[in-house]
């Protein structure tokens, strides 16, 4: 009975696969795609019941790679590699889409394009730096600092340092609000302003703190009402 259910199992995958080299994720259903993900940390199981209990309890395929590996593991039975695969799901797709960006050079206009990628899958605020000379060719652009962006906690020191490092002119900040709300909070504007000053003071210009959620994203610099959180010695807007 069992080597019969495995046969079953194994025609059911093999179709599955045939069908994606075929056609990609086209045309499938969220379930479906987990599923088959699954078959490469579960190797001789059924895999179909636990997509759909999972899907249950999270709703879409995003919240169901966001949840701790040890949430997994005990309330769904997943195996640490099980687990495992699902969390690294946000990571590859951040390092596939920023590995693709041949972008060499920054601007107020392309910051956003460059920097959305470092926030792919984030579950938690982090905090992003893009250096540049003044040419405006693109010097550095990473993750910096995870947790909230505070003028008290924020390393400003670090972002200092770094423009100094690289013999950067312009700099621009991102972060993220995993609460999905794209708007400035109070001390996101108090850190702007407060980073927008201390980098004058060493001749570089804060460009833009720009706010991503996973559907959108709020320039600062952009916004008349905030812009005055900057220096404008060099930038009039």
């Amino acid at each position: 009975m069992a080597d019969k259910q495995e046969n079953v199992h194994a025609g059911h995958r093999a179709r599955m696969k045939k069908r994606f080299i075929a056609h990609g994720f086209q045309g499938m259903e969220q379930h479906e795609i987990l599923e088959m993900l699954l078959y490469y940390a579960i190797p001789r199981k059924d895999t179909n019941m636990l997509a759909h209990r999972l899907l249950d309890r999270y709703g879409c395929f995003a919240k169901v790679c966001d949840t701790p590996v040890d949430v997994l593991q005990r309330d769904f039975g997943l195996s640490e590699s099980a687990a495992v695969l699902l969390k690294m799901l946000p990571e590859l797709a951040r390092v596939y889409v920023d590995s693709k960006s041949d972008l060499k050079y920054i601007d107020m206009y392309e910051a956003v394009e460059i920097l959305r990628p470092k926030f792919i899958g984030a579950t938690v605020e982090k905090l992003a730096v893009a250096l540049s000379n003044s040419n405006d060719k693109l010097l550095l652009c990473d993750i910096i600092m995870e947790g909230s962006v505070t003028a008290t906690e924020t390393p400003v020191r670090k972002i200092v340092d770094l423009a100094l490092r690289h013999n950067a002119k312009y700099v621009y900040l991102a972060h993220n609000h995993p609460s999905e709300l794209c708007v400035p909070s109070r001390k996101d504007l108090e850190t702007t302003h407060v980073i927008s000053e201390t980098l004058d003071g060493i001749g570089v210009v804060l460009v833009d703190h720009i706010i991503f959620t996973s559907t959108e994203h709020f320039s600062i610099r952009s916004h008349k009402h905030f812009s005055k959180v900057f220096v404008n010695k060099y930038y009039d807007l």
